[in-house]
């Protein structure tokens, strides 16, 4: 049997038409025995990197062997390994050697391009939109990199429908490279088949000519074995062969077979026949649909010797290419991109001149102290690693401007002198940046970050991660917090034992980040600046749903498959085939007697984690020193701001660091842009500059906001929870909220009890060993971050700070062996500085409990500044604060309900949109209520805004609507805008119109608004006339304002439902205000908590709302559903009705009906692990409102207690007679006593007007169905002396027919 290897193959990278992993496709062919394969996705090399990495691994055993042979022979060799028969025992590891490298299996870096069938920069029309296939091959490093350009152009140049190259651009890059004429859609065999014979052989002599003999011609014959497959490819290929093996003769051409593999296994072509219909948007029943052979599977040797036996060269040529092509590696040392150094600080030539190599040897081997540290082969070694001494200049020069930079930040933030410590912890910083060749990273970061701030006005964070741990990043202004003073460590960030690139994430305002791309790709060229792909995979609902969408399952039974699967199955990967262990409906499923649903889950098993498609990640972005494509192959995408085409690397972020590339995060933080709005409004509203940078850490409003728990709509600190901890902690300095930023987590939460009970003196705070205190002192004896332990190693044991990280790493990732091997270290290490053994024993277990929660204190302190900063502001200006907040959170209903709802707890008033007042964004008005934003009405563009603004700038506030018209430029201000505004109650503030009147129609039968854009372009029209007429403006005939016509009322749901349409909410009231005490106090649950029912499992649920949405519709098993969205203060619920339960309540589920619901939470009938809420009644809450509210006491202290009060409450309470009884609670502050009063004649019903009365009076409260001291007493007791007071209570009795009864009293009185 012929040796053979696949040279055409597609992963699953050949997206929607590849159906293989890449470790599938490996792992079949080297337990087949074959030595290598190509990889040939179609166009792109996305795959590339997962295929060299994975063939890596699997090389990594007889590499191993091999390497460890050399060694031995090389020991034998030199005499240091003694051996009986040196020439024997070395013989012997030589014939190892050959076996390990016959282990060893070739990765082939290739793609399937599209040749254009004219030229690449033509794009016009049906026959530029794809082009011929040409299998392309690197067979060595420079052909690789040929390979990247050919692949990068076809994107960034070729692109029309696919990427495609040209001849010209073969010309340019085909060193290196191995062509094969591909299958039937290859340029030769396609001009077979169509029979132009000359213009097939003109390309074989072109190719032939270019690249000689790595130019090759492939054979292909895969007869479709099966009915629904393609049955007319097979008597093309034959056709195409027949020629090709001519041609082969006539031009001393090799051939080889190939096939084209699309899928591992014969029984995965189903799936991947799925898989093309998703691709071409087709149903599998779809007769015109496209079909592949279904013999696209990766046939082993014996199959492709079976099939080409009559061509057994085609079999042993696919060997010669796969010997061609050489091992070589697509990884790379890090390249630095280049930073432009001012020439007047030095450069690259001076360096060159003023030291010499022996200078540059001794600055990068000796420590930053200048003591030799290295042997000199290790000394050399690094030397190498870093690029030779023609780099080191590059690299001391950057080091040398980064120091000064550094040592300049220094003296501003710590003052000149520095401290002996501030100057030690920079040289240390500095010398580890210069020997790891990373001083232009820095440079490059602190550029960007402050372009950022005084150039583009960008705000940007004080740092995130373990960045924020180096202190020259503090002096260069990349982070904000200073390390020294937190115990922020360094090393956490560059481990000085290992080589890792740094990693800076940068946080800017979400509005500011693409502001710095694109200055970044500006300054170091568009070729050098790309953003990082991601690969969308085909998750397990997603593949059940797509392959039920092209086998025609229905919906319903689709949606029930994919309610199903579980969100988490407890110790095992969420995948289908654990789902299907784990659920049995789903084995019953993939057992179904109906074959639609068991296809649908054999072939979903298939599919899913295939890839889907590609996007583009977040915040990663290479810059690089050369053009991206001297290293990685690029893609383009669209930039959803500009819509322009950017570049994407083709590999992705967690493998790109490997070839190279510098990457760095670019992430937008809302927050920042909230702080940044704030700060504005504070300007406008104020007049007051504040810089955040530079707020007190000890501002008693800001530490008085947190133990109130009152930080809705700040950082980090607003969860429930942690409002909870935040009242019982009560911190009062910045590292109490460091520490519980980190505690606040699953895990490390069971801390904070204990941590609250050591700050308050309830627990003993204890340390182990008294010196610990150093670093425990601020956390009151508990160990809470990362940097604690790193710490505490070094001063209890003398851990290096390399080797205080590698603890840090392996605790946090539970890396057993190393843990095991560095605890010797520390007890030995804490023996001998004097400490006990067993008390270091307990250290260390301590420590391996808990530091895999230890949190990075250089994140937490970071993140803690931030929040610390918008809670300052809550306090503090608390009205422009929560403007900002809100601006920020418009497409968020849910979140601007609370956040209102907190302004209104802060007695701050969110008022509706305003013309005369609104501006874009919410704002602060001179009351210092929160005036909605314009630009949130939706329908209303911000032009229209601006419009608005600018003349209400110029010529004041509008008088009315018709001042309005005549003033605002009618172009930018539509009808359309108009319209919204009306309806959204932007013009209420004017007299004249009320908003159905903007909507009523005239004589004419036009409507009211469409007369007043009339009025106001006319009147526009008239005095641009009069201006510009020879007479100047003295003659201008007044145009009379049209007359307002008549309108119905709007009932107020139809009001509020229009302006709920525009702005999202309910605003300048709610349809549920009238049942608003019912909600408040007598319900007992909120729409928004039906979500976790574990909370309300045990309890009768009562809550109220109104119907805002219903969805009917019929189950499987023919029985009609409906799900009602309900809506109450809080938020809506959408509440499922089957069977019985619908056919009961389907009568009350109208929309816009206003319903009282009780209910109980259970467990599902057939699924007891499952909780769902059982409606036990239901009933129409106007109906009912009397009912629910049987009593209502008013508490009225005795000090305010006047005739004036008196009279206003007894006009609230007779003008709505009702059925609630009336209670009165009197109490006096100064002697604690309390009189309950009872009326017996005046029964109300409970209304908006009584209870918004009570609401604004602070000094008045009131209770709903409060049990009473006065049920069955007939007697009032009083033992009141005060004549004034005795004459009030007489007045209240008098007026409401009271009966009373007095605590503690002596007097009887009638």
């Amino acid at each position: 049997m012929q040796d053979f290897v696949h040279l055409h193959v597609h992963t699953q990278y050949s997206l929607l038409d590849g159906q293989a992993s890449v470790s599938r496709l490996v792992d079949k062919a080297m337990k087949d025995g074959m030595k290598g394969i190509a990889v040939t996705d179609h166009g792109n090399m996305f795959g590339i990197k997962e295929f060299t990495n994975y063939v890596n691994k699997k090389n990594s055993g007889p590499k191993g062997e091999i390497k460890d042979l050399k060694k031995r022979i090389a020991g034998i060799e030199s005499g240091e390994i003694e051996c009986e028969d040196k020439e024997a025992e070395i013989a012997d590891c030589r014939a190892k050697m050959a076996e390990a490298e016959s282990k060893l299996f070739k990765p082939i870096v290739g793609c399937e391009m599209y040749v254009a069938r004219r030229t690449m920069d033509k794009k016009e029309g049906k026959p530029d939109q794809s082009g011929y296939h040409l299998i392309v091959l690197a067979k060595n490093e420079k052909g690789y990199h040929n390979l990247i350009k050919l692949v990068s152009h076809a994107w960034t140049r070729g692109y029309y429908m696919r990427p495609r190259t040209d001849r010209s651009e073969l010309e340019k890059y085909h060193e290196g490279l191995i062509v094969c004429s591909a299958c039937i859609g290859g340029e030769v065999p396609k001009k077979i088949i169509n029979d132009q014979l000359e213009e097939a052989e003109e390309a074989v002599r072109w190719y032939k000519n270019l690249f000689g003999d790595d130019y090759y011609l492939e054979l292909q014959r895969h007869k479709a074995t099966v009915p629904r497959a393609n049955h007319e490819a097979y008597p093309l290929q034959q056709k195409a062969n027949a020629k090709l093996l001519e041609l082969a003769r006539k031009y001393d051409i090799k051939v080889i077979c190939s096939n084209d593999v699309h899928f591992v296994d014969e029984e995965n072509a189903e799936a991947h026949d799925r898989l093309i219909c998703l691709s071409t948007g087709k149903d599998l029943d779809d007769p015109t649909r496209m079909l592949y052979t279904k013999q696209e599977w990766m046939k082993t040797k014996a199959e492709m010797n079976a099939l080409f036996e009559d061509v057994p060269e085609a079999l042993s040529n696919t060997l010669e290419i796969l010997d061609k092509v050489e091992y070589y590696s697509i990884d790379h040392a890090p390249i630095m991109p280049t930073f432009a150094i001012p020439e007047d600080f030095g450069t690259e030539e001076g360096y060159r001149q003023k030291y010499t190599e022996k200078d540059l040897f001794d600055e990068f081997t000796q420590d930053e102290n200048g003591k030799v540290v290295l042997d000199e082969d290790a000394a050399n070694a690094k030397i190498k690693r870093l690029g030779g001494y023609d780099k080191l200049y590059r690299i001391k020069l950057e080091a040398d401007y980064l120091a000064k930079l550094a040592f300049d930040g220094a003296k501003k933030l710590y003052g000149d002198p520095l401290s002996d410590e501030v100057k030690e912890r920079l040289v240390f910083e500095l010398y580890i940046m210069k020997t790891m060749g990373f001083p232009g990273y820095f440079l490059i970061v602190q550029d960007f970050i402050n372009a950022a701030r005084t150039q583009l006005g960008v705000s940007v964070g004080p740092g995130r991660g373990s960045a924020a741990g180096s202190a020259v990043a503090y002096c260069l202004g990349i982070t904000k917090i200073d390390p020294i003073q937190y115990d922020l460590l360094f090393e956490r960030f560059l481990n000085p034992d290992r080589i890792s690139l740094p990693d800076i994430d940068v946080d800017f305002d979400d509005d500011g980040r693409g502001e710095v791309l694109r200055w970044v790709t500006e300054k170091y060229g568009q070729e050098k600046v790309a953003h990082i792909i991601t690969y969308g995979t085909m998750a397990t609902k997603m593949a059940i749903k797509d392959v039920a969408r092209v086998q025609k399952l229905p919906l319903s039974e689709s949606d029930r498959l994919c309610k199903l699967v579980p969100d988490k199955i407890p110790d095992k990967k969420l995948n289908l085939p654990n789902a299907i262990a784990y659920v049995p409906e789903l084995q019953a499923a993939e057992a179904s007697p109906d074959p639609l649903v068991r296809d649908t889950m054999k072939y979903a098993k298939m599919l899913e984690g295939n890839v889907r498609g590609t996007g583009v990640h977040a915040c990663g972005t290479i810059i690089c020193r050369d053009d991206i494509t001297d290293w990685v192959p690029v893609s383009t995408a669209d930039d959803k701001e500009t819509g322009e085409k950017m570049l994407v690397t083709q590999y992705e972020g967690s493998v790109i660091e490997d070839t190279g590339l510098i990457k760095m995060d670019f992430l937008g933080l809302k927050t920042l842009s909230i702080i940044k709005e704030a700060v504005a409004n504070v300007r406008l509203h104020r007049g007051l500059e504040l810089d955040i940078d530079k707020i007190s850490i000890s501002d008693p409003a800001t530490y008085k906001l947190y133990c109130d728990g009152r930080t809705i709509g700040t950082f980090q600190f607003e969860s429930a929870g942690m409002q909870k901890y935040l009242r019982e902690l009560q911190p009062s300095t910045f590292e109490d909220l460091i520490a519980m930023n980190a505690l606040y987590r699953p895990g490390p939460m069971d801390y904070i009890p204990d941590f609250i009970d050591r700050k308050w003196g309830r627990k003993p705070i204890e340390y182990d060993i008294p010196i610990m205190e150093k670093y425990l002192k601020d956390t009151y004896g508990i160990t809470v971050y990362q940097e604690q332990v790193m710490l505490l190693s070094r001063l209890l044991a003398d851990f290096t700070r390399g080797e205080s990280d590698a603890l840090r790493k392996a605790m946090g990732k539970k890396l057993r062996d190393k843990l095991d091997h560095m605890k010797p270290k520390f007890i030995s290490g804490g023996q001998k500085n004097g400490h006990d053994p067993k008390v270091l024993e307990k250290i260390w277990a301590d420590w391996e409990k808990f530091a895999s929660y230890a949190f990075n204190k250089s994140h937490a302190t970071c993140y803690s500044w931030v929040a610390y900063q918008t809670a300052f502001l809550k306090a503090n200006y608390p009205a422009e604060y929560m403007a900002a907040v809100m601006s920020r959170s418009l497409a968020n209903i849910t979140d601007i309900t609370k956040l209102m709802d907190e302004c209104k707890a802060m007695g701050i008033n969110t008022l509706g949109p305003d013309v005369n007042e609104s501006n874009l964004k919410f704002t602060v008005n001179k009351e210092g209520n929160i005036r909605f934003g314009l630009g949130a009405v939706k329908g209303v563009g911000e032009g229209a805004v601006q419009s608005i603004m600018e003349e209400r700038e110029k010529n004041g506030p509008f008088k009315g609507i018709f001042d309005f018209v005549q003033r605002v430029n009618l172009t930018a201000c539509n009808k359309k805008n108009l319209e919204c505004l009306a309806l959204a109650g932007g013009f209420d503030s004017f007299p004249e119109l009320k908003r159905e009147q903007y909507f009523a129609v005239n004589s004419k039968n036009e409507v009211f608004l469409e007369t007043l854009v009339r009025y106001g372009n006319r009147y526009q029209a008239d005095q641009a006339a009069a201006a510009n007429s020879l007479f100047g403006g003295e003659n201008v005939v007044d145009i009379a304002t049209p007359e307002i016509p008549v309108a119905e009322r709007w009932s107020d749901l139809d009001r509020l439902n229009r302006e709920r349409d525009l702005v999202g909410i309910y605003l300048s009231a709610h349809p549920l205000d009238e049942y608003s005490v019912v909600l408040e106090h007598v319900c007992n649950t909120h729409m928004t908590e039906l979500e976790d029912k574990t909370a309300l499992v045990g309890r009768e649920i009562t809550m109220g709302g109104i119907v805002t949405a219903v969805r009917r519709g019929i189950s499987k098993n023919g029985n009609p559903y409906g799900i009602a969205k309900i809506e109450d203060y809080s938020g809506s619920a959408e509440l499922p009705f089957f069977g019985n339960d619908w056919v009961t309540y389907q009568g009350y589920l109208g929309e816009r009906t206003f319903l009282f619901i009780k209910a109980r939470c259970q467990p599902k009938q057939w699924r007891q692990d499952e909780l769902e809420l059982k409606i036990t009644s239901m009933e129409l809450l106007p109906d009912v409102k009397e009912k629910l509210i049987e009593k209502i006491t008013i508490l009225i202290p005795l000090s305010v207690l006047n005739k004036a009060l008196i009279t206003e409450l007894a006009e609230l309470t007779k003008e709505r007679p009702g059925s609630t009884e009336l209670y009165f609670k009197v109490r006096d502050e100064d002697s604690k006593m309390t009189v309950d009063l009872i009326s017996r004649p005046v029964k109300l019903s409970v209304g908006r007007e009584l209870i918004t009365y009570l609401k604004e009076r602070p000094e008045l409260d009131f209770r709903i169905n409060w049990l009473s001291l006065l049920e069955n007493e007939d007697r009032l007791h009083l033992g009141i002396k005060n004549e004034q007071v005795h004459f009030v209570l007489h007045s209240v009795c008098t007026i409401f027919a009271l009966k009373a009864k007095v605590d503690k009293t002596q007097l009887t009185v009638n």
